[in-house]
């Protein structure tokens, strides 16, 4: 049995699920975050296939989305975009450092995933956290600046004024450089990481992703099975089962070591290979 558990961290709100008789235990974990006005919940079905698997997985919810959503309009929220990318990486830590200090995870097992935004994140992360062992990018892309530069360049086609000064669009800009996996992608540091995208994805554009991969190829010459980008031919911007399904094998063949023995449903011990 999969339990779910609906609860905050702080001021964040997220689903913890994990096999019932395997609750109280440290187990890897995978920290799954939902796309730009998606909400925690949409992603339930990763999360309990995962949960099947052994893994802690935990579902947070975004600035400004779902249970901490206020009466934001679509443009407003918009214009947020990137202060809700950047406080999401920041609560990233916060659940990692709350699970860890409940003895809940095993720290050299953890992995992060996510769909676009959640992608998004996902790549930024990477800069930033050594912790994050595996990673998983479902229609992500790392370009920060060069993503946030085309942002305001379609605002001023479409004559809106983005309510900062240009200072705080400056420091925007350098919090964006800091964690912009495509100017540092040596932080990777041989990490496994999987792409998946749909090439007929018209909000994030494949190419972009598809790019990145091919730049960082070289960088996995002695561990190319730890990079792998994944194409769907006829996919728009949405993940199909086999991209879900792929996304959970990933984290099994990274985080889950052929040795390791969890119980299952049943009661009865099996190996995870």
């Amino acid at each position: 049995m999969i339990v779910v558990e609906n609860k905050r961290i702080g001021e964040i709100p997220l689903l913890h699920l994990a096999q019932k008789e395997l609750f109280d235990e440290k187990l890897p974990l995978v920290i799954f975050v939902h796309g730009f006005t998606s909400a925690k919940e949409h992603n339930l079905h990763y999360a309990y296939l995962l949960a099947e698997k052994g893994f802690r997985v935990v579902l947070p919810e975004a600035l400004y989305h779902g249970e901490r959503k206020p009466t934001l309009s679509k443009h407003d929220l918009n214009i947020r975009f990137w202060e809700i990318v950047l406080k999401m990486i920041d609560d990233l830590d916060l659940i990692k450092t709350y699970f860890e200090g409940e003895n809940k995870i095993d720290s050299q097992k953890i992995g992060l995933a996510g769909t676009s935004m959640g992608g998004i994140v996902t790549l930024g992360a990477l800069t930033k956290y050594p912790w994050v062992k595996s990673a998983v990018s479902l229609m992500g892309m790392p370009y920060y600046e060069k993503f946030a530069l085309w942002q305001l360049e379609e605002l001023k086609k479409n004559n809106i004024t983005l309510p900062l000064a240009q200072s705080d669009l400056d420091q925007l800009l350098n919090q964006l450089r800091e964690l912009d996996l495509s100017l540092q992608p040596e932080k990777l540091a041989n990490r496994p990481l999987l792409f998946w995208h749909g090439k007929q994805d018209t909000v994030v554009p494949y190419h972009f992703t598809y790019q990145f991969y091919k730049e960082i190829k070289t960088l996995y010459k002695k561990n190319p099975e730890y990079l792998q980008f994944i194409s769907d031919e006829h996919a728009d911007h949405k993940v199909s089962r086999d991209g879900v399904l792929k996304t959970v094998e990933w984290f099994e063949k990274h985080l889950l070591s052929s040795d390791m023995m969890y119980i299952t449903s049943l009661g009865e011990p099996s190996s995870i290979k």
